[in-house]
């Protein structure tokens, strides 16, 4: 399950609960990349804190939104993956936005960020 909202600033926050498998990921995929090349997104925060499983699809579906928000140099932030779930970001290379705060805290660093660029 996913909860997916667009906050202030062009900001997405998407609080993954449970299980996401392909059929999932694939309504989060169209929901945040029709909100992203319509100009309204700079910035997703992914929380992760309630999932409890997540295949390839899900490592796809992060880093594809990450390849989306490139040409506007957009910020992606990972809040609290499992420990299972933290070693396969690392092996991905997504080590460097894997965050262990709270969702406000977050948002405190990406609009920061968001607002120099």
């Amino acid at each position: 399950m996913a909860t997916i909202t667009q906050l202030e600033n062009g900001i997405v926050l998407i609080t993954l609960a449970g299980e996401l498998d392909n059929h999932e990921a694939n309504q989060i995929r169209t929901e945040v990349s029709t909100a992203i090349f319509t100009g309204k997104t700079r910035a997703i925060i992914w929380d992760l804190y309630k999932l409890g499983f997540m295949d390839s699809a899900g490592i796809g579906l992060i880093l594809g939104r990450m390849r989306d928000l490139a040409p506007v140099n957009g910020e992606t932030l990972i809040l609290n993956p499992s420990p299972t779930m933290e070693k396969i970001f690392q092996f991905s290379g997504l080590s460097a936005v894997i965050r262990k705060c709270t969702v406000e805290e977050a948002i405190d660093e990406i609009g920061g960020v968001v607002h120099e660029k």
